[in-house]
């Protein structure tokens, strides 16, 4: 039988005991508390040592977990997935031993959240269109191509093409995304580029920004769709945790009392 450790989900700073509704990663019915020490505290569940699966359902429990202890408390700091204490003593330790770095960033992202925002165009055809006016060296090499017969030098020129488009496409992009930001730049703290996947998606971005400001995030956002309606759709999640502005990393060789 395995020996149960405890899973850390988030760190917060409260003199008492708190017990929270969302079940833990693993077991339905695994009970979220806190273990703490002078005022800092881990969120944590009980989870076997050793045995985290890394798939979308446990991944979704971590985030759960943190998004229902930032409706009760105003600085909230994500602890990466996948990290397992031996026992609460080790989580005492690492706490006493980290004190002033966990109380530090409990006080600079004190109502802090995170705003994520996905944009896609809409008519691909058309932007690659704007792409081709845009760009001359693209106009030429077409041009040429368009008049080369069956040949290896075509097939030079056609992959030599498509590189100038890939590249124009992302300038593409960024020069979009920056203009959606700029929109942005009343409300927001800090904010972070993240992958695109696939060629219609330009914009993949979170935005540090401070609680409480949802019904301005709402209006920014629909001002840009009704300004953008035919061009772009977009995908926004608000509030979220912090995970794009802090990277809490605890090695498990860092757990020795």
């Amino acid at each position: 039988m395995q020996k149960d450790g405890k899973y850390v989900y988030c760190i917060i700073a409260t003199d008492y005991d708190s017990r929270f509704a969302s079940a833990g990663i693993g077991d339905p019915g695994n009970l979220v508390t806190t273990i703490g020490y002078e005022g800092l505290c881990m969120v944590v569940s009980n989870y076997p040592i050793n045995a985290l699966q890394l798939n979308s359902e446990n991944i979704l429990a971590h985030q759960k977990v943190i998004e229902e202890v930032m409706r009760e408390f105003n600085s909230v700091i994500p602890v990466r997935f996948g990290t397992i204490a031996a026992s609460p003593d080790e989580i005492r330790n690492m706490l006493a031993r980290r004190y002033s770095e966990f109380s530090d960033l409990l006080r600079c992202f004190e109502n802090k959240v995170e705003l994520n925002i996905r944009g896609t165009w809409k008519d691909m055809p058309e932007i690659y269109n704007e792409i081709e006016k845009e760009n001359a060296d693209i106009k030429i090499i077409k041009k040429k191509i368009n008049k080369l017969k069956e040949s290896k030098l075509e097939k030079d020129e056609i992959v030599e093409a498509g590189k100038l488009v890939e590249k124009a496409l992302m300038q593409k992009k960024e020069y979009e995304t920056e203009n959606i930001i700029a929109m942005f730049k009343k409300l927001v703290i800090e904010h972070k580029q993240n992958k695109t996947t696939g060629d219609a998606m330009f914009m993949n971005t979170a935005f540090l920004i401070n609680k409480g400001r949802e019904v301005e995030v709402d209006n920014i956002m629909a001002d840009i769709g009704n300004q953008y309606q035919k061009r772009y759709d977009f995908v926004y999640t608000f509030p979220l945790p912090i995970f794009n502005f802090i990277n809490l990393v605890i090695f498990p060789e860092k757990w020795e009392t």
